[in-house]
């Protein structure tokens, strides 16, 4: 597997919050948010990656330099600004490979890379997205809508205007060299213009819909988002690669910093205060796969002390579940304990949700069973319990 990273922007947009360094190493959780892109690179078999760079070029090239990595690496340098199609065409002399992935170095979308699909010169990897005007809308063959998870003819690309419901150019794409040939263009161009919109005119681009977190750096506001969003995801990731390895039966799972965003100093009251952790919709099918049963185990003390009611808990929890299912998922049992005292037996560490589960699923085997939580109170629950414990860091998603 090759892929070229395009890291030469210079991040304009972010000026106002990041100053003189490229945009691809704009520090996120501390770290610059290239460590991230290549981190998530490393969890597939990546042998070669050619960095194409041009702004602060000597800044990208100290900091992979800096570190060890589980592949080979050039950098394909532009001596002047050639646009995307130039800097692509750049790198792509230094790939070895007929089949090469294509990642924006700014955009974030930890799509499976070995499951992208070559059906074409060029395959775009398309983020399904709801009530947007950020980004430019792409148009598919209308009959080919329901069918999820195959590769679809691109038609058209929209400029940007409110959508209601479509999908974006998630910055990601499958070439095949044997069928792409941008020598034939000029040094500087447009890959967009000059590649993708023609071969859509032509119905020979593909588009392949991923339904996977997705965010872009380039913009403040979703700068400031990456700051907890990216590293929740890899915390995900991590705690869902010791699931699926381990042994057990049954899945027990916290709530608030498990499935959504934990609020500090205040509670999820409303649906509308609810935040998936990024990646989860995601891991929740491959757990639905591997256990038996899963159990949400949840302290909801904003119900006791009076900040919300009954009625909204469980208005949470019923669209929380439609989600779910919606998304390949299943939940077997949701047990909650709203109330104040921290000796109310039900009430995490304590382990009477435990043992209420235990009785409420005959198919429950104690000896063979894992809980996942981000807090102490959840490690105290699952010792208090017997089973074994997964901590979804919380440092990772501060």
């Amino acid at each position: 597997m090759e892929v070229i990273i395009l890291a030469g922007g210079q991040g304009t947009r972010l000026r106002s919050v990041v100053h003189d360094i490229p945009k691809c190493l704009a520090p996120v959780a501390g770290r610059p948010f290239l460590g991230f892109l290549l981190e998530y690179l490393s969890l597939y078999p990546v042998e070669h990656v050619v960095f194409s760079l041009g702004y602060l070029k000597e800044q990208v090239m100290s900091f992979v330099q800096a570190c060890t990595w589980p592949f080979t690496y050039d950098f394909a340098v532009e001596e002047t600004p050639l646009g995307t199609g130039g800097g692509i065409r750049l790198a792509l002399e230094k790939c070895r490979s007929e089949r090469v992935l294509v990642l924006n170095g700014d955009t974030f979308f930890p799509l499976p890379l070995d499951a992208m699909p070559f059906d074409g010169p060029v395959t775009v990897a398309l983020k399904p997205m709801k009530a947007f005007s950020r980004y430019g809308a792409v148009s598919v063959m209308p009959a080919e809508r329901s069918m999820p998870g195959e590769s679809q003819t691109i038609v058209a690309f929209r400029e940007k205007s409110y959508c209601e419901e479509g999908f974006i150019n998630a910055g990601v794409y499958a070439i095949d060299r044997t069928r792409l040939h941008p020598e034939a263009l000029p040094e500087r161009f447009s890959f967009e213009k000059e590649v993708l919109e023609p071969l859509a005119a032509a119905r020979e681009l593909k588009g392949w819909p991923a339904e996977h977190y997705f965010i872009d750096i380039g913009i403040p506001e979703d700068y400031d988002k990456a700051q907890w969003e990216i590293p929740a995801w890899f915390a995900v990731q991590k705690a869902s690669a010791q699931l699926l390895a381990s042994e057990a039966e049954t899945l027990f799972l916290d709530r608030d910093g498990v499935l959504n965003r934990l609020l500090k100093g205040t509670y999820v009251k409303s649906w509308a205060d609810w935040q998936w952790m990024p990646g989860i919709l995601q891991a929740l099918p491959l757990w639905a796969a591997k256990f038996r049963n899963i159990v949400l185990v949840t302290n909801q003390r904003g119900v006791g002390k009076g900040e919300m009611t009954d009625a909204d808990l469980a208005g949470i929890h019923a669209r929380m579940m439609q989600e779910i299912l919606e998304a390949g998922g299943r939940m077997d049992l949701v047990l909650t304990c709203t109330a104040v005292s921290d000796d109310d037996p039900r009430r995490k560490p304590n382990p009477g949700m435990f043992r209420e589960a235990c009785a409420l699923l005959p198919s429950l085997n104690p000896q063979r069973c894992v809980m996942v939580g981000d807090s102490d109170a959840d490690a105290a629950f699952a010792r208090n319990a017997g089973i074994a414990f997964i901590r979804l860091l919380p440092e990772a998603v501060s």
